[in-house]
């Protein structure tokens, strides 16, 4: 270990603020559909008295930031983020780093800076980004070297700090497509990327876990990611994990799919992934399969906020005493 006098020299240099917070206890993040030209966000924050009981259990209101750009007016996102400032819920962004409109770290970053200054300047009190998996990008959409993702995901990080040195940062990658041992791969070259540059490395590390494929094709199980959030847990880095309806498309495709689905396929994953000890530090409830249809009340079977209700008080935090 470090002694005491060289993690005290090192610190400062590094760009952006201080380290994060010290562990707290596990955090539920919600991010609804983003789809209908922000209808379902407009339903949650037009109908507040439909889901009181879920905002007890909510940390963080999780959106694209694409998606607060195109669908809302500024006297709609300044009320907006008044009430989440009220309701004590942080805001935060899902991003790009790597895509295929953003090649390069500096372009994207460009690209959204004037996105996220907008917010600000509206009272978006930004917590964190989530960088879109540019690691999958590299591999399947702009057909570049893992070597080249590490370099732009670390300059587009490095600008993230220079500019936003307040705002926590994390990456969001895929299993089973990405294996557990490239994943720790890519965790560690991007942190030695970053140290090289006297940039803080992640906040956080997210997985957006295709589950339905452990059983149609045999590939990847819960057992194996577990190894995952066990190596980020040796490195102190917090892991996260995203809980959707994964077998949605194909039921839809068959005619099966309705609300009920995407409430069942949650818990079940919840369930699955408890079963193996699996324990986030984050439990991101996300839809971008465009279900359940309705957002609100909490108090009605299948809606979106029911979902997050119910999930976070069996799986994260305790229910209350009737």
């Amino acid at each position: 270990m470090a002694s005491l006098a060289i993690a005290l020299f090192v610190v400062p240099v590094l760009q952006g603020q201080a380290p994060p917070p010290e562990k707290q206890s596990a955090t539920v993040w919600m991010a609804p559909p983003a789809g209908e030209k922000g209808k379902w966000i407009r339903e949650l924050f037009e109908r507040p008295d439909e889901w009181k009981d879920t905002r007890e259990v909510v940390d963080v209101f999780f959106q694209t930031d694409l998606n607060f750009q195109r669908h809302f007016k500024d006297e709609e996102l300044q009320t907006w983020f008044g009430m989440l400032k009220q309701w004590n819920i942080k805001l935060a962004l899902e991003v790009g780093a790597l895509k295929e409109w953003g090649r390069t770290g500096e372009k994207t970053f460009n690209a959204e800076k004037p996105i996220w200054e907008r917010l600000q300047r509206l009272g978006g009190n930004i917590y964190a980004i989530a960088m879109d998996e540019p690691l999958v990008c590299a591999r399947e959409k702009i057909h570049e070297s893992d070597e080249y993702a590490l370099e732009e995901t670390a300059n587009y990080i490095a600008l993230v700090r220079q500019h936003f040195p307040n705002i926590l940062i994390g990456d969001i990658e895929a299993y089973p497509s990405i294996s557990v041992e490239d994943h720790q791969k890519w965790i560690e070259g991007l942190e030695k990327k970053l140290a090289a540059r006297k940039v803080r490395g992640l906040d956080f590390y997210r997985l957006d876990v295709d589950w339905i494929r452990f059983n149609v094709q045999q590939k990847g199980s819960w057992r194996d990611l577990k190894r995952l959030e066990h190596y980020c847990r040796g490195r102190k880095l917090p892991f996260a994990l995203i809980y959707w309806s994964s077998g949605y498309p194909a039921m839809q495709h068959r005619g099966l799919a309705d609300d009920s689905t995407w409430y069942t396929s949650i818990m079940q994953q919840g369930y699955d992934y408890v079963s193996v000890d699996g324990r986030p530090d984050h439990y991101v409830i996300e839809s971008w399969v465009g279900a359940p249809s309705k957002m609100v009340p909490d108090s009605a079977d299948w809606t979106f906020t029911r979902s997050v209700r119910d999930f976070a008080r069996k799986f994260v935090k305790q229910q209350p005493t009737e």
